[in-house]
């Protein structure tokens, strides 16, 4: 199987933070390190994290997902902000625009799970797709919300990767079991 891995060995995970005033330096991330943290958690195997932020321009996202999928070969690709409904959000737009594969069950379990919690989730937008070896999730902002969309899909991450012929992924089980077909 072809991995996706550094010469290394090490899996390499995109991290996009979306938003004006952040890439501005007028607002201090908080989401990037929200998902940095909760994938340090998750994950018991090595990677390393690329890191952008950059502000809410469809092109300019565009052309960050296809960087971090195609040159920077990153397995997961995971944004944070612009999902909402407000008129500079356009994270979902930029995301469907480099998709080969649209996988909206992250979407709608994402949702699903932020329902629980505040009644606007329904606003939410967030998607998922796959760019060649690259699985791409878009996440809220806030990094409560962020930890338990996070929680929620990272079960199927690994099997994705797997079959997208990305790196092996492992989690800490006490976090996240993630699912893996039993071998026959």
């Amino acid at each position: 199987m072809t991995t996706q891995a550094t010469d290394n060995g090490i899996a390499r995970i995109g991290i996009v933070t979306v938003s004006d005033r952040a890439s501005r330096g007028e607002y201090e991330d908080l989401g990037g390190p929200a998902i940095k943290k909760e994938l340090s958690e998750i994950l018991t195997s090595v990677w390393e994290a690329v890191p952008r932020v950059i502000s809410d321009d469809q092109a300019l996202i565009e052309s960050t997902l296809k960087q971090l999928a195609d040159e920077e070969d990153c397995c997961l690709i995971v944004t944070t902000g612009g999902t909402g409904p407000a008129p500079r959000d356009v994270t979902p737009e930029a995301t469907e625009a480099v998709s080969e594969k649209l996988m909206p069950g992250f979407g709608e379990l994402m949702r699903q799970v932020s329902l629980k919690f505040v009644p606007t989730a329904i606003l939410s937008r967030q998607t998922a797709c796959i760019r060649g070896k690259s699985l791409i999730i878009n996440l809220p902002g806030k990094p409560s919300a962020i930890k338990d969309c996070l929680d929620a899909v990272f079960p199927a991450v690994p099997y994705c990767i797997d079959l997208i012929e990305g790196p092996y992924l492992e989690t800490d089980e006490s976090i996240c079991k993630a699912f893996r077909p039993k071998s026959k």
